[in-house]
């Protein structure tokens, strides 16, 4: 159980399920396990699953912070999946904050970064969905003159 993906798959299925202080440890022991292993790439991603419970915790300024790092880590090394995967989880908590300008920018380059690889139709979509309803609360918060209230 000890593995590095156990403890991956471990911490997300706990913050799923709202175990949250569990699944801080076990990202925080992922962490660890990451780093011992070398491999700068399990490390950033590892990253940004820790961050995920930061999100979860409703930590949101803490989860945009770590985010956004991994984000211009990943951009410095070109591992464009994992700055799309850090990406679009930034959009998230962006949108958790209600900044809906912010979040569609995300989700926006999202999109861009998985068309880039040649992601799945289903990822896709799922950063399809995020800009279609990031660009709705937008209208919604522009009201029907279009300035923002």
């Amino acid at each position: 159980m000890r593995s590095l993906s156990a403890l991956n798959e471990k911490g997300v299925l706990l913050r799923l399920v709202g175990r949250l202080d569990e699944a801080w440890q076990v990202a925080n022991e992922a962490l660890r396990q990451a780093r011992f292993t070398g491999d700068r790439e399990q490390v950033l991603g590892a990253r940004i699953r820790r961050a995920q419970v930061l999100q979860y915790q409703g930590k949101l300024d803490e989860a945009v912070t770590e985010l956004s790092g991994c984000v211009d880590e990943a951009r410095t090394h070109e591992w464009t999946a994992l700055e799309a995967f850090a990406v679009q989880n930034r959009g998230k908590t962006h949108f958790d904050q209600k900044d809906y300008e912010a979040a569609l920018s995300d989700f926006t380059a999202a999109v861009f970064l998985r068309e880039r690889l040649g992601a799945s139709k289903a990822d896709l979509e799922s950063s399809l969905i995020a800009v279609a309803v990031a660009e709705s609360f937008l209208d919604e918060q522009r009201g029907p003159r279009g300035a923002v209230d």
